[in-house]
């Protein structure tokens, strides 16, 4: 998918890109491309495979969700090389986002692309997920996770952190109608329920995608989330 490819999908949902927006998709990519010779941030780097496997993958899930624009304040949980994020943050500049990682270096490398492409109201976090949540419960519209762990761990990381009335958007891969599956009664215990599923193949051959989507109707009970290793051990089921 070539850049030019990707702006014409954002028009059929009415996005036109300004000419900063499509520069700030380009330096992040050069950022990335610099960055991964010296960390492995991504095996993905080419040009159009990252336009497609990257950043196309990373907003379609919140181009089909109307409720965005209304939305003020975004958290990516596990944000890695900053997918889905900042790729939504330069198509959805009026979102507020925090984005947590336990990985310092990839940390220093979020901040520095958020500085380079001059993107405001967006800061990275150097946390672990359940220490994160201890200090912002409750506290965002939305939370997502892309590749992060199964849904029925990445849940009870995530859940927390969504304010009643927000939503919990998880980006999952071919798995993801085996793992919601699992994760009902998770989801349901942690205060939120389904409202949407998405199933799409990406073009170009690169594999199909579930997004999943739960609005949060209660408090998610303080008991959670668990340890770390009591998640891992021990998920919601």
């Amino acid at each position: 998918m070539t850049p030019e490819q990707f702006y014409d999908k954002l028009k059929d949902f009415n996005i036109e890109l300004t000419e900063n927006q499509k520069w700030q998709l380009h330096r992040y990519w050069e950022l990335l491309v610099e960055w991964n010779e010296k960390m492995n941030l991504t095996g993905i780097t080419e040009l159009n495979e990252v336009y497609l496997k990257h950043y196309y993958d990373s907003v379609i899930g919140f181009l089909m969700f109307e409720e965005i624009s209304e939305c003020q304040t975004l958290c990516d949980v596990g944000s890695g090389a900053g997918f889905p994020a900042l790729p939504v943050k330069i198509i959805f500049p009026h979102l507020k986002m925090d984005l947590v990682d336990s990985l310092g270096k990839r940390v220093t490398f979020l901040n520095h692309v958020i500085s380079e492409t001059g993107l405001e109201h967006i800061h990275a976090h150097h946390s672990r997920a359940e220490e994160f949540v201890a200090k912002n419960r409750e506290t965002f519209d939305v939370v997502t996770a892309r590749a992060v762990a199964r849904l029925n761990m990445l849940s009870e990381l995530c859940i927390p952190l969504v304010k009643e009335g927000g939503y919990f958007i998880a980006l999952k891969g071919q798995t993801g109608a085996e793992e919601l599956e699992e994760s009902k009664k998770a989801m349901s215990a942690l205060g939120v329920e389904l409202i949407a599923v998405n199933h799409i193949e990406l073009p170009e051959d690169a594999g199909s995608r579930t997004n999943i989507y739960t609005k949060k109707y209660k408090k998610t009970p303080v008991k959670y989330p668990r340890a770390f290793g009591q998640i891992k051990n021990k998920p919601l089921k």
